[in-house]
């Protein structure tokens, strides 16, 4: 994107409040809203999987504080939106495609969510249950943080450039972000409380987080698809699960009668 193209990345005003009274605006900030949410339950996801590790005591606190490094870090990035949308510039090319710093960031965030993936689906595949737990209480939490905040640092991007290009106020786009982040802090608790109590939840989550990280190094090298299919499968594979716990349920309740 040329910064000549965009005027807010010209001429960037941190206190301009005009927009108001514009009706269009508004508008605009609810989508945004809408997006940023959207666009933030991969980072739910994550920070579940991650925070499952640390005793009961301390989970609340680290998903505050994950999804706090979380709007911290896009504020941060739409304070910087010049130096943000100069990532695109290319760095380097690798099988005559060009890569730049976004797609570098992109690449090596997916690179690190497949890992992650992979290692706690052979924990459980492979019946590390009780080690795994004896662990959990050992956990720290400053290394917990310090992985969420890496992977912030890519959902972040992603979710900021989008923002770029649906708004034209800086302010519409903070005030998006924090209403969104207030919104998962709400909302967190409970998907994480869920996917720790059902193994094969957090076994689908673990496998959302595959699909992501495959998608986000696919961008990085330029292969571009459509998130809706990306979504549309976690939405159809979430309502399969539905099904399957609440089958699971009833059958427990004919058994017990």
């Amino acid at each position: 994107m040329d910064l000549a193209l965009n005027p807010l990345l010209a001429t960037v005003n941190f206190l301009d409040f005009s927009w108001v009274t514009s009706a269009e605006a508004w508008i605009a900030m609810l989508t945004l809203t809408v997006m940023e949410i959207v666009l933030g339950i991969d980072n739910i996801v994550f920070i579940s999987i991650l925070v499952d590790k640390l005793p009961d005591a301390e989970r609340p606190r680290a998903r505050v504080l994950g999804l706090g490094f979380a709007m911290l870090t896009r504020i941060l990035l739409l304070l910087c939106i010049s130096w943000v949308i100069q990532l695109k510039d290319p760095l380097f090319a690798v099988f005559h495609h060009d890569i730049s710093g976004k797609d570098l960031v992109l690449i090596l965030g997916g690179l690190f969510l497949l890992y992650k993936a992979t290692v706690e689906i052979h924990h459980k595949v492979e019946g590390h249950g009780e080690e795994e737990k004896a662990l959990s209480t050992k956990a720290a939490l400053g290394p917990i943080l310090v992985q969420i905040a890496i992977l912030d640092i890519v959902f972040s991007l992603d979710s900021v450039i989008t923002a770029v290009g649906m708004v034209e106020h800086i302010t519409v786009m903070i005030a998006a972000v924090l209403i969104s982040v207030g919104f998962m802090m709400v909302f967190a608790g409970s998907v994480s409380d869920f996917i720790s109590a059902h193994p094969t939840v957090k076994m689908l989550a673990l496998s959302f987080l595959l699909l992501i990280g495959t998608t986000l190094v696919a961008e990085g090298f330029h292969v571009h698809f459509s998130k809706n299919y990306v979504y549309f499968a976690m939405a159809f594979s979430v309502f399969v699960e539905t099904m399957n716990i609440r089958m699971k349920k009833k059958a427990a309740s004919r058994t017990a009668v």
